[in-house]
C-alpha cells in the first residue's frame, strides 16, 4: 500500500467515524436521559397505573370490613373466624399504605380511601363517648372467673369495687363459692347459683331456674346458664347468665359447632321469655359480629360504644364476655383491672324505660334466692 493510498483508508475511515459519532451521544439530553431511559420510564408507568395489586388489595379488605358474610362458613368456619377478630382487619392498611408510598402509587393511595371508610362504619362509633347516667340505670358487671382463679376474694373485690348493681359470674367453683358469698354478702344480699353460673344482686331476686344449653354430645354434668327475675325499683327485669362451649383454633379451622349449637338453645329460651325486660350477661365465646351468635343478636340490643376486648386478659384481642338486653338499652362497655381470671370483666350501664307498674313489691329477704343445687 502506497503512502497516498493509506492517508486515503485513513480519511475515509475518519468520516466513517465521524458520521457514526452522533448516533452515540456521550452527553444526556436536555430532559437529563439518555434516549433509552424514556422506554424504561414507560414500562415503569406512571403513578396512575402503578400499584393496581394494592389497590385491588384495599378493596379487597373494605370488602371484608363491610361484608364479612361473603366467608362462606362451610370450610373451616372461616366466616367465624374472621368475624372474631374483624376489628383488627383495619390494620391491613398500615402496609399496604407503606408499599403504596413506596411504588409512589396515586391510585393505591386513593384506594385505601376504602377500607378506612369501611372501618369507619363498621366500628367509628364505638370510639364515641356514651351519653351520661340517667335516672333508670341499672350498672352490670359480667366477668368469667376462671377456675384456675387462686384469689377468689381479691376477684370478688374488684367486681365489688364498680359499684355494679348486679355481678354475673361464670365458671365459679364449688369450693370458691364460700368465698364470693363472705365477700360480696355486705353489698350484695341477694344471689342465684346453678351450676358453674351465678348472679349477684342488690335488688332481690325470684323465680330462679336453670336454663338448659347443653349442646348434645356432652354426657358428663354441665350446668351453664340459669334465669332469674330481677326486682329493681324500676320494675321486674328477666335476668339471663350463660357460658357457652369454648371454641378452639387448630388445623381444622374454628371448631365451634358446640358453641353454635348452644347459642341456638339460649336464642329459644330468651325468644320465648315473656317478660318485657331482658337482659344476658355472659361469656358467650364469641364477638357480637360472629355469625354463630345470631340466634341471641338478632334480638338482643348490643353496646354500640366501647371495644372492650376481654380476651385473653395477658393481651386482649376480643370480647367474648357479652351484655345484651331486650327492652332497654345497653349503654357503653368499658373493661375493669385485671384480677385472677384469664377474661377481663367488663362493665356496662343498662338504661330500663320507665315502668308505670307498681313500685311496691314487698321487701324479699337476702335468704329466698341464696341456695343454687
Amino acid at each position: 500500500m502506497t503512502e497516498e493510498t493509506a492517508r486515503t483508508t485513513q480519511t475515509e475511515q475518519g468520516e466513517q467515524t465521524e458520521q457514526r459519532a452522533p448516533t452515540e451521544p456521550t452527553e444526556p439530553t436536555e430532559h437529563g436521559r439518555r434516549p433509552e431511559q424514556p422506554k424504561r420510564a414507560a414500562r415503569a408507568g406512571s403513578p396512575w397505573t402503578r400499584g393496581r395489586v394494592l389497590a385491588a388489595s384495599a378493596a379487597l379488605v373494605a370488602v371484608l370490613l363491610a361484608f364479612p358474610g361473603v366467608i362462606p362458613n362451610r370450610a373451616f368456619h372461616a366466616g367465624s373466624l374472621l368475624e372474631s377478630f374483624l376489628p383488627w382487619l383495619g390494620l391491613a392498611v398500615v402496609p399496604l399504605l407503606a408499599l403504596a408510598l413506596l411504588r409512589r402509587s396515586a391510585t393505591a393511595l386513593w384506594a385505601l380511601l376504602l377500607p378506612v371508610a369501611a372501618w369507619t362504619y363498621a366500628f367509628g362509633a364505638l370510639l364515641l363517648p356514651g351519653t351520661g347516667p340517667g335516672a333508670h340505670d341499672l350498672v352490670v358487671v359480667q366477668h368469667n372467673v376462671s377456675d384456675e382463679n387462686t384469689d377468689p376474694a381479691a376477684t370478688a373485690r374488684t367486681l365489688a369495687d364498680a359499684g355494679p348493681d348486679l355481678i354475673a359470674l361464670e365458671e365459679l367453683l364449688p369450693a370458691a363459692r364460700p368465698v364470693y358469698e363472705r365477700t360480696l354478702a355486705p353489698d350484695y344480699p341477694f344471689h342465684a347459683v346453678r351450676g358453674t353460673v351465678a348472679l349477684w344482686s342488690k335488688h332481690p331476686l325470684s323465680g330462679t331456674r336453670p336454663v338448659d344449653i347443653k349442646p348434645r354430645g356432652i354426657t358428663e354434668s354441665w350446668q351453664r346458664g340459669l334465669r332469674t327475675v330481677v326486682r329493681t325499683p324500676h320494675g321486674d327485669v328477666a335476668a339471663y347468665v350463660a357460658h357457652l362451649p369454648s371454641v378452639r383454633i387448630g388445623a381444622g379451622g374454628l371448631t365451634s359447632a358446640r358453641r353454635d349449637e348452644s347459642a341456638e338453645l339460649l336464642g329459644r329460651a330468651v325468644a320465648a321469655e315473656k317478660a318485657g325486660t331482658v337482659i344476658l350477661l355472659g361469656d358467650l365465646n364469641g364477638t357480637v359480629d360472629d355469625r354463630g351468635l345470631t340466634p341471641l343478636t338478632s334480638q338482643l340490643n348490643v353496646s354500640e360504644r366501647g371495644f372492650a376486648f376481654s380476651f385473653p386478659a395477658s393481651f386482649p384481642l376480643a370480647r367474648i364476655d357479652q351484655v345484651m338486653a331486650r327492652g332497654a338499652q345497653v349503654g357503653p362497655l368499658r373493661t375493669l383491672p385485671a384480677t385472677g381470671s384469664d377474661h377481663v370483666p367488663v362493665a356496662a350501664r343498662i338504661s330500663l324505660a320507665p315502668s308505670p307498674q307498681d313500685r311496691g313489691h314487698g321487701t324479699a329477704t337476702g335468704s329466698g334466692e341464696h341456695q343454687g343445687p
